[in-house]
């Protein structure tokens, strides 16, 4: 009996030194899972294999102690002060590479004094430009095709009527919303026309969804580019800028951006020095103005007057109308001085020149001797070719003797619409709860107008007005083919 209450009292020893084991979970009873249709059982699984370690570094070692100082090293964060710089910054389309661009590189490249030029003009405007690049979100090489377009001249006009440093034609102006009046040529506007600008390439790139297709739309028209890509998709060719058939004139268009984008990009191998542009305002926007001669505009700003259209090149006539264009352009360092001349002038008339309405068998020699000035003065002002002889129905003169013989001086200006702007009257019956106001806009016309064509001074219902409106263009007329000429034997 001993020995088998030892062997109890070893085995009871023993379990208390061990540590307790977890006990197994507990499963709920029932039947095996099944697969549902389409559903696989598990896979066994599969044993994962260990990663093998690379082979040891056999080549030649070499320790660098030293920091290079042979390397151009690029400070991101540092602030730019050349706008040149920040147009480098955001070039982002891709590079074209051929026989045309290396062409158009040198053709500018041995060219020098000519791209000096367009950058000297350039410089009043590509802060401003790349400014509004950069708000959109668009690649910087954009602020280089007024270069291609106008070669930077706010007065560039093309064969195909197009104006202005972006070269808008006139139907495009107006569906960018760019006002062109006897007054007033938006597309020439240095503001007004880079928005249309941006907001047409930004357009035209969500279209493509490339950028070389819509540089070739914007040169060549987005209609035309849509019908090449069409016909080349229904040959079953490529649809890229360098598959379509095209213009000559639209396949050097984007070779020559390009070319300029690589000179620019890297001035110095070319030999050309393109010199900095500071990286601020050049010039402001002034409102709230009175109508004011183009002349005293300038003088009030004590700048040039061929300066002061550089920079407001919109403007058709020698006096500026505030109720069609309420803002003019200014130097930045010119507006406080402007202002402080403007204001001690006081309440007199800034104007020196009026309209005219001229009358029924008046003549450009009898109206000249009116107001005292030359009949070629007369016409150059109101935008007239030397060699017209019939009146229009609006002109401007001046208004005393030192406007005429302030206008013996040529103003650099381009006076008039380069595309005649032609009216015809129709007649209407004021609506009950209409305004002159109403009307005016209704018909683009300003009220001022239709208080002088009528001779009222309200909108009264039942009563009718006379409104002169657009003339739409006369389709011209299709020109007779040429009879084949017979052959001498």
């Amino acid at each position: 009996m001993k020995p088998f209450r030892l062997a109890l009292a070893a085995l009871l020893l023993n379990a208390c030194a061990s540590a307790p084991e977890a006990p197994e979970p507990v499963l709920e009873s029932g039947p095996d899972p099944i697969p549902t249709a389409g559903e696989t059982p598990p896979a066994p699984a599969v044993p994962i294999a260990k990663p093998v370690s690379p082979p040891p570094f056999e080549a030649e070692r070499h320790e660098i102690r030293e920091r290079r100082t042979d390397l151009t090293q690029i400070d991101r964060t540092a602030p730019i002060d050349d706008v040149w710089q920040r147009i480098r910054h955001g070039f982002a389309m891709p590079d074209l590479d051929n026989a045309l661009v290396r062409e158009k590189t040198r053709y500018y490249a041995t060219r020098p004094d000519y791209l000096q030029r367009i950058f000297d003009r350039s410089r009043l405007y590509l802060y401003h430009i790349v400014e509004e690049i950069e708000k959109r979100g668009l690649p910087t090489e954009i602020a280089l095709l007024p270069m291609v377009e106008s070669a930077f001249n706010p007065m560039a006009y093309s064969r195909a009527h197009a104006s202005g440093l972006w070269q808008f034609i006139p139907g495009t102006g107006r569906r960018f919303e760019l006002e062109q009046n006897w007054w007033y040529d938006g597309r020439r506007d240095i503001v007004e026309s880079t928005n249309a600008a941006l907001d047409y390439l930004t357009k035209l790139y969500e279209m493509h969804g490339d950028w070389q297709l819509a540089l070739a739309s914007y040169n060549w028209g987005e209609n035309a580019v849509a019908r090449a890509i069409a016909k080349n998709q229904a040959a079953g060719k490529p649809t890229d800028y360098a598959s379509l058939p095209m213009p000559a004139e639209t396949r050097h268009y984007i070779p020559k951006l390009q070319a300029l984008k690589n000179i620019i990009n890297n001035p110095e191998p070319f030999g050309i020095d393109i010199g900095p542009i500071p990286n601020q305002p050049y010039f402001a926007t002034v409102t709230k103005l009175r109508d004011i001669d183009v002349q005293l505009a300038a003088r009030l700003a004590e700048m040039p007057v061929a300066e002061f259209i550089a920079l407001n090149p919109g403007f058709s006539r020698p006096y500026i109308r505030a109720s069609v264009t309420p803002r003019i352009v200014l130097p930045a360092d010119k507006v406080d001085v402007f202002h402080e001349n403007l204001s001690a002038l006081g309440e007199e008339s800034l104007v020196s020149w009026k309209t005219y309405h001229p009358k029924q068998g008046e003549t450009f020699e009898s109206i000249a001797k009116k107001h005292r000035m030359a009949v070629a003065q007369l016409k150059e002002v109101n935008g007239i070719s030397p060699r017209t002889k019939a009146v229009p129905r609006l002109l401007v003169v001046p208004t005393n003797d030192s406007a005429a013989a302030a206008g013996t001086r040529r103003l650099p200006i381009m006076y008039a619409p380069p595309i005649p702007v032609t009216t015809r009257k129709i007649f209407l019956t004021v609506k009950p709860g209409e305004t002159l106001a109403s009307i005016a806009r209704n018909h683009r016309v300003s009220v001022e107008d239709l208080k002088r064509w009528n001779g009222v001074s309200q909108a009264v219902a039942g009563r009718k007005l006379a409104v002169e409106v657009r003339a739409s263009a006369p389709k011209s007329k299709p020109r007779p083919k040429a009879k084949p000429k017979k052959r001498t034997t």
